[in-house]
């Protein structure tokens, strides 16, 4: 860690590079949240459009409205060398109902960015379905840094302005991997209230009140073109008193509506959480955790998990222990929707592959939208079947049996936002 000194002797101006970093942030989120109404958007941001639909019938048009699946919408990242990992991310995830944002942040080359977009392009079916798109212009992404934050709300308005109906962002980094089909998660997420927000939280910071939210940090990635890692004020600052701070994981399920209260805004708290989050270590763990605990309307919607399945060190370490064939059977008996994290290619990951999903290599996961029958030789989802019809397997019990444990009368209320 570096420490820096201001050497200013006013007490307001040991503040401004803070505050102007935080007022820089929120121009990004504005100019993010305006493109959605904005016919000059592509000033903004730019996305590489993955083509439109060759035919049209009553099987591709995504059926909305009670007794229906929903629609989810995933955000896919990555860094650099995470361009073939993505790929297979999303083949694992890809039903043709929902939407998907993939980004590669700054420090992955514009190659590869142009390479995953002209694979995603190269597919029949998204070039059908039209539900694709990989961001042209990356943003800066800094791990501990408040730029994974504005990136994910940045990703979160473009989503918003392509899909016009999904009902979950989900966010996936490049070394997750799903646990079960998109038929099993959508069957199951049929039977609950669209309000619901996925979301790993609690008021308990312990440690992380002295080493993560009281420091103040600057992430050059805010306002300068490379990548920079974060550095450190000599000054602290006292914990906010008009909003309690919660933590927890940066992955999350979270739905529509509080997506565009966060993006949108139509109260000052999204904003205000904000100014305060952009010069906070790993600010992901923080953003949407207060937001959402602290505003009325929404306080009610967590459910405290982040439907992954992980394991820690011990002692723990920043990040979980990546997952091999010797996991395979905890993982088996796990009901999360998603693992993390993983080596590239490892072989764990073609057993996935070959148990859960019944999906072979270089070919999208089958669901009840492919309308060939499966064989070795021929794809089934080289033909577009009805795309709103479900075939759940055996893994959605078990996906089901996790989700009612969480909203059970006895675990459901107590878990949420609590105030310690």
């Amino acid at each position: 860690m570096q420490q820096v000194s201001t050497g200013i002797a006013t007490a307001e101006r040991k503040w401004l590079f803070p505050l102007l970093a935080s007022i820089l942030v929120m121009l990004i989120l504005l100019l993010a949240g305006t493109s959605r109404f904005s016919g000059h958007s592509e000033a903004f941001y730019r996305i590489f459009s993955l083509g439109s639909p060759e035919f049209g019938s009553r099987s591709t048009v995504v059926l909305k409205g009670p007794g229906r699946p929903p629609v989810l919408a995933y955000l896919i990242s990555g860094t650099r060398g995470d361009g073939e990992r993505m790929k297979r991310l999303l083949n694992a995830v890809y039903h043709p109902r929902n939407q998907y944002l993939l980004h590669l942040d700054r420090q992955a080359p514009d190659g590869e960015r142009v390479k995953l977009a002209l694979y995603a392009k190269s597919d029949r079916v998204f070039r059908v379905m039209d539900n694709v798109n990989v961001m042209g212009k990356a943003d800066a992404v800094t791990y501990m840094g408040s730029t994974a934050i504005a990136s994910t709300l940045h990703a979160a308005a473009i989503l918003l302005r392509v899909g016009t109906n999904w009902d979950w962002l989900i966010t996936l980094s490049a070394l997750d991997y799903p646990l079960i089909t998109q038929d099993d998660l959508l069957h199951v997420l049929s039977y609950l209230p669209r309000d619901f927000n996925f979301i790993d939280h609690t008021s308990d910071l312990g440690w992380k009140e002295y080493q993560r939210a009281k420091p103040i940090i600057i992430d050059p990635g805010l306002y300068l073109s490379t990548k920079s890692e974060i550095f450190y004020s000599s000054q602290r600052r006292e914990m906010p008193d008009t909003y309690k701070v919660f933590t927890g994981s940066p992955w999350v399920v979270l739905s529509r509506s509080f997506m565009e209260y966060c993006v949108l805004g139509w109260d000052n708290l999204p904003r205000t959480v904000l100014m305060y989050f952009s010069n906070v270590v790993l600010s992901q763990e923080g953003y949407f955790h207060t937001v959402v605990c602290n505003a009325p309307e929404f306080k009610n919607t967590t459910v405290n998990s982040d439907l992954r399945y992980l394991v820690w060190d011990v002692p723990p370490k920043p990040e979980p222990h990546y997952l091999e064939l010797s996991d395979f059977k905890a993982i088996a008996e796990n009901g999360a929707a998603f693992a993390r994290q993983f080596h590239q290619d490892d072989p764990v990951l073609d057993k996935i592959d070959r148990i859960f999903l019944k999906r072979r290599q270089g070919r999208l996961a089958p669901g009840g939208w492919c309308a060939e029958k499966f064989s070795k030789r021929k794809d089934p989802c080289s033909q577009l079947g009805n795309i709103n019809v479900l075939k759940p397997g055996p893994r959605a019990k078990l996906f089901e049996k996790l989700i009612l444990n969480l909203i059970a009368n006895e675990t459901f209320r107590s878990n949420q936002c609590r105030f310690q």
